[in-house]
Order: structure tokens, then sequence, then C-alpha cells
């Protein structure tokens, strides 16, 4: 015997979403970086100094901006739920066309229609919801999104911002790091281009090959441009 089903489809989307936008730019943007100050010649010490600088400085920064991404959605949801309750409570009439209209998109008949609405409009905060979710496709958010979308991109950030920077933690000759950072970055980029791939239903392979892709075009770019301005 099956236990009660629960969907979690509204959070686990927006948390994948969130460590996808954290691991993205902090794989690449750390990277670039890495590779552009390698390309000007500075040593593995500046190079570690301006990458956990600008790890920190992202990792606030992407996280900041999940937070306020969330607020907006959250203030957002509530400022139309205000304006629906008003509408049921000083124009009834037209809501409850509004309700029958929706089912009448399903091919329901008048006397199909009239004690749904009737069952439906009987109820203020039923008849809110009801109108909230299938008039305006919008679903209560999560009261703790916004504290969690901006904890995850940032840590989802730091965690790839630290994967190209390590080999210059643990390595003191620059362009051997270099090398070293190359491979590990453009693996991790591969992983996670597949899963995130896989995640969402598109190609695995290509998802992977574009990832390694555009983070690799990212550091070749950085790096010629330093080393053609040095």
């Amino acid at each position: 015997m099956h236990g009660p089903h629960t969907e979690e489809h509204f959070k686990e989307t927006a948390s994948v979403r969130d460590i996808v936008i954290g691991m993205a730019d902090g794989l690449t943007v750390p990277f670039a970086l890495a590779a552009g100050l390698t390309g000007a010649a500075v040593s593995t010490s500046i190079i570690v100094t301006a990458g956990l600088a600008e790890i920190a400085a992202g990792s606030i920064a992407m996280g900041l901006g999940g937070y306020l991404a969330a607020r907006t959605d959250s203030e957002h949801y509530e400022s139309e739920r205000q304006r629906e309750i008003r509408e049921c409570e000083e124009i009834p009439q037209e809501e409850a066309r509004e309700v029958g209209e929706l089912f009448r998109g399903y091919g329901m008949n008048d006397e199909q229609i009239a004690p749904v609405v009737a069952a439906i409009s009987g109820d203020r905060d039923r008849w809110v919801d009801f109108m909230m979710r299938f008039e305006l496709g919008l679903e209560a958010p999560d009261p703790k999104r916004a504290r969690n979308s901006a904890l995850t991109i940032a840590a989802s950030y730091i965690v790839g911002g630290l994967v190209p920077l390590a080999p210059y933690i643990v390595m003191h000759q620059v362009i051997p790091a270099l090398k070293v950072s190359v491979a590990v970055t453009l693996a991790a980029l591969m992983l996670f281009g597949y899963v995130k791939a896989r995640y969402t239903g598109l190609n695995p392979v290509a998802g992977a090959f574009q990832t390694v892709l555009i983070g690799g075009l990212a550091a070749a770019a950085a790096f010629a441009i330093a080393r053609a301005i040095s």
C-alpha cells in the first residue's frame, strides 16, 4: 500500500535553478579571472588573492540578486492576491463570470458550470486561491524562498569558484597551475553541463559541450587580452 503522494515541484525546481545560476557563474568568472591574470604574468599569490576576493564579492552579489528576485516574486504575488480579494468583494458577479469562462474553455456547458462556480465562490479564500492559480497562473511562493535562494546561489558560486582557483592555491608556478586549472575546470564544466542538461530534459552531451565551450572561450579571451596588453 502506497503512502500519500506529495509533490514538491516548485521548491525542487527553484533550488536546482539557484544551483545552476550560482555554479555556472562560479565556475566561469573566477576561471576567466585566473586565466587573465596568468596571461599578465603575475604570481600565484596575487592570482589567489584576486580570485578569493572575486569569489567573495561575486557570491555576495549573486546571492543578493537571488534574494531580491525572490522577494520581488513574493511581493508581486501578494499584490495580485490583494487585488483579487478586492475584486471578489467589490465585483463578485464579474469574478464569478470569469470563473465560468475558465471552465467553459474546457468544454463545459452552463448547466455543468453553475454548481462549480457556486461551490468555488462560496468561500472567499478558496475563490481567491482559485483565481490566483488558474486565472493569473501564480503559485503561492515559499515564505523561506528569498533566504534559501540567496544562500543556495552564494554557496554554489563559492564551490564553483574554488574549482579553477584550487590549483593556484596548492601550486607555486603559474603556468603549471594554469594547465591544471584548465583541466579540472573544463572537466567540472563538462560534468555540470551534462547534469544540468539531463535534469532539464535536453541533450546531455550537447549541454556538456556547450557549457565547456562558453567557459573555455571566456578564459581564453581573458588570457589572450591580458597577454597582449602585458
